[in-house]
């Protein structure tokens, strides 16, 4: 997995960054926001990309 694709996720309630996942840069420019579960909030919510 290279270093350079990777981004963080953040959730949406919380703000707390809980996912790494990787990107394509050259393919998708917009940000991703995935459903995924949070622990500190015990449920599934929005996550999106943000900067490192």
């Amino acid at each position: 997995m290279p270093q350079e694709n990777l981004i963080k996720l953040k959730c949406g309630k919380c703000k707390r960054f809980n996912y790494f996942t990787t990107k394509n840069k050259k393919k998708v420019e917009r940000s991703i926001t995935l459903s995924k579960f949070c622990k500190w909030c015990r449920a599934h919510t929005e996550h999106k990309e943000s900067k490192k």
